[in-house]
């Protein structure tokens, strides 16, 4: 596992910023350790539901998680606003950073994930795989 902090910057897209971090390096499987910032808008996808909740107001990032891969990461994010009501679920793509954002992934550059449908959820979820050795590898 390699560990690969990064911080954001002011209306960069949360969600394609992470996934262009991780690409970037060649690597096809990565974790969110951590994330905390600002939004405006915060764009999630709540539980059991098939449209995005869009919050125009500026909101801070309590928590960041999920996996990154190369066709469909998978985050969550927690995000409370200036009432302190938090609201969380799917971090969805049109997240703008506010004012940082302050990310720690794992990369882990020997497996790869990719996102297959599974007969059992009817979702595309995660599978893991070794990745392939190179050469001399």
């Amino acid at each position: 596992m390699e560990t690969l902090p990064i911080r954001l910057l002011p209306g960069q897209d949360l969600r394609r910023s992470l996934e262009t971090a991780v690409a970037e390096r060649g690597c096809r499987a990565a974790f969110v350790l951590s994330g905390i910032g600002s939004l405006s808008p915060a764009v999630l996808r709540l539980a059991g539901a098939s449209e995005v909740r869009t919050m125009t107001e500026d909101v801070e990032i309590l928590t960041l998680a999920g996996s990154i891969a190369q066709h469909g990461s998978h985050l969550h994010a927690s995000v409370s606003d200036a009432r302190g009501a938090v609201v969380g679920g799917h971090l969805a793509y049109g997240c703008l950073v506010r004012t940082t954002a302050e990310v720690l992934l794992a990369l882990l550059p020997d497996w790869t994930f990719t996102r297959e449908p599974d007969a059992a959820t009817g979702w595309d979820e995660l599978v893991v795989r070794r990745a392939a050795a190179g050469p001399g590898g």
